[in-house]
């Protein structure tokens, strides 16, 4: 066990905090158009249907952009790597501006993901080089809490911006804060050794319990592994309710209660106010329990079966009135962000730091496929019940296989990795 005492330096939260940014501007992006969703319909007339293939084709895009950063980010850094990603998805944000039809906005959304695809691959490397074990999943909570701030800012300002200077300007302003981003990026980071910022007391904290360096590894010879499906497999089945709550929170209101944005966007920033709290105390609990002399295994595995029991009550979402709902919407998101900077944390517990980004990738691009599958039948589900006008019955349907999602999954992924240690890449 790391008992190493931290040291007075802090220049490790500093680049966790440069992670916080990026995610936090990378999921303005991603719900700019949901927000803006009761605008285009007026404009484009589209159905529901259109709407989910709009999304799933981000999310194909997206996982195989995680795929490609996985790889890029181990070969050629993290410092290039970020920077290359959030230059291209910076620029296709404001590309949306330029589109006024279906297809361009299929077009514009598949650019965005190919650039978002760097994120998390670049900044769970980042966390596994810059904080030795017993810190990463508070880390990895803190810069994941981004997706829940990008949250909260999207609807209390990207409605305003709409109605006040159009549409347009929503993606440009976004594309901007990304650019402006890179321009601290650029000269605040770099790996621990070659930081001039870093002290030798933090350096030495760091590198506490690092292990040997090793050779990057392919993805073929990654996926001979059960830890890696275990990854896998919990991202293919988790991420796609996380992007439910994104992509159809704004709906779910007005078709559930009648409110349109300009009515329920404190909803959601309610929802996601709550999220950023309750996300960040999930993580510190596993990180709490490890120091209290639990073993890494019994402390992720007790958090991640109490967040996949706090998803449950969400199934009731559609039976109740508004203010109830908010709280169990917001129950079950911080629940999933808890459960993910907790399931990102297993690779750095698992694998080597040299395959860190590849097997977040990988698993980047399964819960991708994820995300690519159910926007379609969520759209499928949401046209047959308008069809029928009991728009509010396809929520409940929808809530209930979100609901029961966790638990299935935290079988599944115990199974294949009972133990969170570091194992040798050639056993199986």
């Amino acid at each position: 066990m790391n008992t190493a005492t931290p040291p007075t330096g802090r220049y490790r939260w500093i680049v966790c905090a440069l992670l916080f940014f990026a995610t936090t501007i990378n999921y303005i992006d991603r719900q700019i158009l949901s927000l803006i969703k009761p605008i285009l319909d007026e404009q484009l007339h589209w159905t529901d249907s259109e709407f989910g293939m709009v999304n799933s084709a981000f999310q194909g895009a997206y996982g195989l952009s995680l795929l490609f950063f996985g790889w890029f980010a181990d070969r050629f850094g993290t410092k290039i790597g970020y920077a290359v990603s959030i230059a291209a998805w910076s620029v296709m944000a404001m590309a949306h501006a330029l589109v006024g039809s279906v297809s361009g906005f299929l077009a514009a959304r598949i650019g965005l993901g190919l650039g978002e695809g760097g994120n998390f691959p670049s900044a769970i490397k980042a966390v596994a080089q810059w904080f030795p074990q017993k810190e990463r999943a508070l880390a990895t909570s803190i810069f994941n809490s981004g997706s829940n701030v990008g949250a909260i800012i999207a609807p209390a300002i990207v409605p305003w911006i709409a109605l006040t200077w159009g549409w347009h300007m929503a993606f440009v302003v976004a594309g901007v804060a990304g650019l402006v981003w890179l321009l601290a990026w650029i000269p605040l980071y770099d790996v621990p050794e070659k930081s001039a910022k870093l002290g030798r007391a933090e350096l030495e904290y760091i590198e506490s319990d690092r292990e040997p360096p090793s050779a990057a590894l392919s993805w073929g010879s990654l996926l001979r592994h059960r830890q890696t499906w275990s990854f896998l497999v919990a991202k293919f089945i988790t991420d796609p309710v996380w992007w439910f709550f994104l992509i159809w929170l704004p709906d779910f209101f007005k078709k559930t209660y009648q409110l349109d944005i300009k009515k329920s966007w404190d909803k959601l920033v309610a929802i996601y106010a709550i999220i950023t709290v309750l996300s960040i105390v999930g993580g510190w609990i596993t990180g709490y329990l490890a120091k209290q002399g639990w073993s890494v295994t019994r402390a992720r595995k007790t958090g991640m079966a109490l967040f996949a029991l706090c998803v449950v009550p969400v199934m009731f979402a559609t039976q109740v009135n508004v203010w109830p709902a908010v709280l169990l919407i917001a129950l079950a998101g911080s629940a999933h962000q808890a459960w993910s900077a907790n399931l990102f944390t297993t690779v750095s517990d698992m694998f080597p730091k040299s395959a860190v980004a590849s097997v977040t990738g990988l698993g980047g691009l399964a819960g991708a496929i994820g995300g690519i599958i159910f926007p379609l039948y969520c759209g499928h589900v949401l046209d047959h019940y308008k069809a029928v006008g009991q728009e509010s019955s396809a929520y409940t349907q929808l809530l209930l296989i979100c609901a029961f999602s966790y638990l299935i999954t935290f079988a599944i992924h115990h199974l294949l990795a009972p133990k969170f240690e570091r194992f040798e890449l050639g056993e199986k």
